[in-house]
Parts: C-alpha cells; structure tokens; sequence
C-alpha cells in the first residue's frame, strides 16, 4: 500500500493549515481497511510532504512591487516575475526563482502556487492523520515489519507534489531527482494500493511518474482507492480528468469496500 501525504494539515480538521474537503472521512476509511486488511497487506509506504518556512511556494518567500504581502492561493506566473509584478523578499534570490519559474512552466504540469504555509517538519500539521497512525502501528507492531516513510519537499527552491520526484529536480540535489529505488520496490509487489491526498495534486503528480517510470511497465496492478482521496478545492476537475486518464491507461479504480486480498 502507498499512502501519500495523509497528514493533518491537508484534513478537514480544526487546526489544518491546508484543508481538503472530505479528507478526514476518506482517512477514517483507509484507516479501516488497513484495520480490516492487515494480516495480507505485506508493506506499507507513508509518504510525508515535509517543508520549511521560507519555501518558494510559500507567503514568507515573496512580495508585491508595492512592498504588499502575497496571500494564500495566489499563483505567480514566469512572465509576472520578470515584469516586476512580484519579488523574492531577498533580492539575491531573483535570478534563480526565475529561472526555476521558466522551467516549472516549460514542463506543462503547474504554475507556481503560493500555498499557505503546511506540513512544516515538527508542527502538528506534519503528523499523520490520528486513525490512520494508529492502524499503521498496529500493523507494524502484528507484521513485525517497518512502515517505510518517505519525506518529500525539504529543498525550499523546487515544488515537490510528486512523491517520485520534484517538479524542477535540482542537479546538486539528490532528494529532488527521481527516487529510483523506491519505484523498484512499490514494482516489486503483485498489486499496489494507492491512497492519500490530495488527488488533484500529490496524489495525482506521484502516480502520473509512477506510470511513466515503473519499471514492469504492469500499471494493471496499480489500485486508485477513489473514496479514501479528495481535491484541493477549486482543483474538482483536474482530479476527476486525472481519475479518468489513469482509467484509460489500464489502472483499476476502486472503492475501500471493494478491496480484499
């Protein structure tokens, strides 16, 4: 099983920085099916979306022309940022936030998005969701197996939705470049389920380079839990597109109350 990004956050939960309608239902769900599932699930990865207080992709990294703050939700386009129209709040860093803009934007997935500040390493929004910890430890503890964790998103200059690798990998960088090893082992299994949020931008960037790298070429073993994932608000349609992409392309979509080993 590979769970992305269940992490309190991105919950519809007092408190979450980052909230995803519908995620705390579709994590009690998961929670339940690991619960239900635990003897015959044979690994378990938890991918952790981990970052730090100034990131690109953050308020505190930018300002307006104007000396203005830039809020939550706002996107900053490559052409913007070369017209002046926003600023890295340390100067020295304009050339490279450009240039790091021009190539997100050559590869045709995203824009950058200024997020609110989220799952910063050693806050509560970091933690995993509480039932799905619980069940996690729980089978640990019955498998005698590890849970393997995954941190993605510590470089503060790249995005990093996928769990594979970032949008813009840094050469000097090698927890941005595509992470080889773990798309070996999520191959090596007979059937993988996929859950997490959110699926209109980490679920979907992580299996969209799971498709595109996995090295058995076999993306009918790839199982998409449809209820126990949900999108950014405003992002319905990229999710429902993504779902309907990766059904073409031979993954199974499934319910919670439809998998069984």
């Amino acid at each position: 099983m590979l769970i992305i990004d269940p992490q309190n956050d991105f919950c519809d939960i007092h408190g979450a920085s980052l909230p995803v309608a519908g995620a705390d239902a579709d994590l009690h769900r998961l929670a339940a099916l690991i619960r239900a599932e635990s003897a015959s699930l044979d690994a378990i990865t938890v991918t952790l979306d981990t970052h730090r207080r100034l990131d690109i992709a953050h308020p505190g990294f930018w300002f307006k022309t104007d000396g203005a703050a830039v809020s939550p939700f706002t996107q900053i386009t490559a052409a913007q940022l070369r017209a002046g129209d926003f600023r890295p709040r340390d100067a020295s860093a304009l050339p490279r936030a450009q240039a790091y803009l021009d190539a997100l934007e050559a590869r045709g997935r995203y824009t950058l998005m200024v997020w609110p500040v989220h799952c910063e390493l050693g806050s509560w929004g970091h933690n995993i969701h509480a039932q799905v910890q619980a069940s996690v430890v729980a089978w640990q503890l019955q498998r005698q197996r590890h849970v393997e964790f995954v941190l993605k998103g510590m470089n503060p200059w790249t995005e990093h939705y996928s769990a594979l690798q970032a949008e813009v990998p840094d050469p000097t960088d090698p927890g941005t470049q595509l992470n080889q090893g773990l798309v070996e082992r999520l191959d090596a299994c007979d059937e993988l389920w996929i859950a997490g949020e959110a699926s209109s931008h980490c679920v979907k960037a992580t299996v969209e380079d799971l498709v595109a790298h996995l090295p058995s070429r076999n993306v009918g073993k790839l199982v998409l839990i449809e209820d126990s994932m949900s999108p950014v608000s405003g992002f319905e349609a990229q999710a429902a597109e993504f779902l309907a992409r990766m059904r073409a392309q031979g993954l199974r979509i499934a319910r919670s109350s439809e998998l069984s080993l």
